[in-house]
């Protein structure tokens, strides 16, 4: 898969996660990872990302004695995914075509 074109499908997923509610890095991978390989080594780049592109703020709460990091989407993350499931559905669309072009020219 192209880098570009999972980069941004990656961007998707995290971004989906946090639209159900704030969440941490540990918690994001195992929520993800049932969709989509992904690691915590991925995970938190595109954390830093998101956060750099102001799609997500990060705080901290102590948890068991200990800080843990927190992300929270924005509002400008929601429209993002907005955005992204609106050129998804683009990206259908030609998939569609094209599997039918193939279809009716192997019939």
């Amino acid at each position: 898969m192209e880098a570009q074109f999972r980069r941004g499908i990656l961007d998707a997923c995290v971004l989906a996660v946090l639209e159900r509610g704030e969440s941490y890095g540990y918690q994001m991978v195992k929520d993800i990872k049932t969709f989509i390989d992904i690691t915590e080594s991925t995970l938190y780049p595109i954390l830093k990302r998101l956060e750099n592109a102001n799609m997500l703020t990060v705080f901290t709460q102590e948890h068991n004695g200990r800080l843990r990091k927190y992300y929270k989407i924005t509002d400008e993350g929601r429209s993002h995914i907005t955005q992204l499931l609106n050129e998804w559905e683009e990206v259908v669309k030609i998939y569609q075509y094209i599997t039918k072009e193939r279809e009716e020219r192997h019939d």
